[in-house]
């Protein structure tokens, strides 16, 4: 109720809550008013199967008594708690505390689970089949949406099961990738590349750094004009693990393959983010979690 994008809405929600409320409060008000005129046989008119008649008897005391506590329940409710437009309620209650309580509780049961786990080197730690259980089912929860149920990753989502890392694929530099979370950004190079002619013989240079089909003409052209990509993907294009910039020398192609392809990413540029899970994941469960996307490319011993 609170992240209404402006007060009209909050007032709709109140204003449409107690009109209803009033409403019911009317409707039992009119209902308890209602007599039946004097001399009649005490029915409604309507019959049924020649001889079933539909009585006009008044509601029962308990029922009336029932929904007058359901009203005022309804109002002592609205008073106490959000549902008023955007506001809070007298007790300050809301879904985020709950939750957050839940999250600290679960954390609290698990911590003998994790403790287990904590002084061990991920190394070692992504060899115990129990720990990579628990690892894998955080996978799931929090990565798969992005990389994938099986890590693999797809287009604009870097695949966790090769050796093909932009930052490093050590457990310190995972951990900090997970723990801080990664914007990666490549300006628009267009205008530093030159004219679109230049643009495309860069892209067909950088197909010819890992032996991709390319125009090797082209590629020739584009090789002098790469200058202004080298100061982050590096001479011949290894890539800058410091800047997050990838290896064009090898032939993983996180955003699309082909010439035009990398057309469109030099004319456009790039924008990747990955979030942090700090506050979202302890440290304990990450450090389980680094374990098991670092076995995910390595080979770790079993014990």
């Amino acid at each position: 109720m609170s992240d209404f994008i402006n007060g009209f809405w909050s007032y709709y929600v109140l204003v449409l809550t107690l009109a209803s409320i009033l409403g019911c409060i009317l409707l039992l008000w009119l209902t308890a008013r209602g007599q039946t005129p004097a001399g009649t046989d005490n029915t409604t008119g309507h019959v049924w199967d020649e001889d079933l008649r539909e009585a006009n008897n008044p509601m029962p005391r308990w029922w009336v008594g029932l929904f007058v506590l359901t009203i005022i329940f309804s109002l002592g409710y609205l008073v106490a708690y959000p549902g008023l437009g955007s506001f809070k309620g007298a007790l300050g209650w809301s879904t985020q505390q709950e939750y957050a309580k839940d999250i600290a509780s679960a954390n609290r049961e698990l911590e003998p689970v994790y403790a287990a786990y904590a002084a061990m080197p991920a190394e070692k730690l992504a060899g115990d089949p129990k720990a990579m259980a628990i690892g894998e089912r955080l996978f799931l929860n929090n990565c798969a949406q992005c990389h994938g149920s099986d890590a693999r990753g797809s287009k604009g989502f870097p695949n966790l099961t090769d050796q093909d890392w932009l930052y490093g694929g050590s457990p310190e530099k995972i951990s900090e990738t997970i723990h801080k979370g990664r914007i990666g950004v490549m300006p628009p190079m267009a205008a530093a590349v030159g004219t679109p002619d230049d643009v495309k013989n860069v892209a067909n240079y950088v197909l010819s750094l890992s032996g991709s089909p390319h125009d090797s003409l082209r590629a020739g052209l584009g090789k002098g004009k790469f200058g202004a990509c080298a100061a982050c993907h590096g001479v011949g294009g290894v890539g800058n693990p410091a800047l997050g910039a990838p290896n064009l020398s090898d032939k993983v192609w996180l955003h699309g393959y082909g010439q035009e392809a990398i057309i469109s990413i030099i004319n456009t540029g790039k924008t990747n983010q990955m979030p942090p899970q700090q506050g979202r994941l302890t440290d304990a469960q990450i450090h389980v979690l680094v374990s098991y996307v670092w076995g995910l490319s390595s080979k770790p011993a079993r014990p």
